[in-house]
């Protein structure tokens, strides 16, 4: 059943993306009233979009089918791509962040993708560089990211994209939950 509800809500997403990528006829009011039709149609929509899954992830809040591979060690094909960005995330976090993208962009609103999955070394790495977050840092200690269990992106947010993204993310099971960080995204399908 939720294959079925994720099917429909990608047409929806697709629905929505061609609408907004159609161009008026030249007698149309400005193109305000476009934003306004688009917006409208987005939240009415909202009400169909799939309901975060929960029983995917285990009492640690781990996707269970990722957690034998420990945080950072996942396999690439473990992973789904997000659109055609190059990056990839636990299953239901990319198809979320897809739908996200596109009601986003059926906004005219555009939010580009900087990080997502990070491998163990990596997430040494980032410490290294800039420190650890408990000590002033932007790093979560190496194994502890929720990026890497493919469930946090950080995002390319001009203040018209921060804002739609408060307003909006949680729809899709984002949360911005790193103080210091209003760049980073985390999913959290109970959210």
């Amino acid at each position: 059943m939720v294959e079925g509800i994720a099917a429909i809500t990608q047409r929806i997403a697709q629905i929505q993306t061609t609408i907004a990528s159609l161009s008026a006829p030249a007698a149309q009011p400005a193109a305000t009233s476009g934003s306004a039709f688009t917006s409208a149609l987005d939240d009415a929509l909202a009400e169909f979009e799939a309901p975060p899954l929960t029983s995917a992830l285990n009492a640690a809040g781990v996707p269970t089918e990722l957690a034998a591979y420990g945080n950072g060690h996942i396999p690439r094909e473990a992973l789904d791509p997000v659109g055609d960005t190059g990056h990839r995330l636990w299953a239901p976090a990319a198809d979320s962040l897809e739908r996200l993208l596109a009601s986003a962009e059926a906004a005219g609103v555009t939010i580009g993708i900087t990080d997502s999955y990070r491998p163990y070394d990596v997430q040494v790495d980032v410490v290294r560089r800039k420190g650890l977050y408990s000590e002033g840092g932007l790093g979560a200690a190496p194994g502890t990211s929720p990026h890497g269990w493919g469930m946090a992106v950080d995002l390319d947010l001009d203040p018209d994209a921060q804002a739609w993204m408060r307003a909006n993310a949680g729809r899709f099971g984002f949360v911005e939950d790193t103080p210091r960080e209003p760049w980073h995204w985390a999913y959290e399908p109970t959210a």
